[in-house]
């Protein structure tokens, strides 16, 4: 029977191509995961529910609108004496009214 390519049949290409070949399927594979968690934010599956990231730390968190946060911010104007008392005072009923 005639033999084409390298002929002689030996571990030659054959046992290299075979590595070759897997170390590209798993090159294939691990760029699929990779570009999945990427698309899906990096979450992982823990527990039979998505994990969601944990929480900003409470000092890059918006501070609440409204008159509660009017009053901490007078407070902690007062409590750093960028204001006297009276003028808390005064402030202080102003908002509360």
């Amino acid at each position: 029977m005639m033999q084409w390519g390298w002929g002689g049949g030996g571990w030659g290409w054959g046992l290299a191509g075979s590595l070759l070949s897997l170390l590209f399927i798993a090159a294939i594979v691990i760029g699929i995961v990779l570009v999945v968690r990427a698309v899906s934010g990096g979450h992982s599956h823990a527990g039979g529910q998505w994990a969601s990231p944990p929480p900003p730390p409470a000092s890059t968190l918006p501070a609440p609108a409204g008159p509660s946060a009017a009053l901490r911010i007078l407070e902690e104007r007062y409590a750093r004496g960028e204001i006297d008392r009276e003028e808390f005072l005064g402030r202080k009923q102003d908002l509360n009214s």
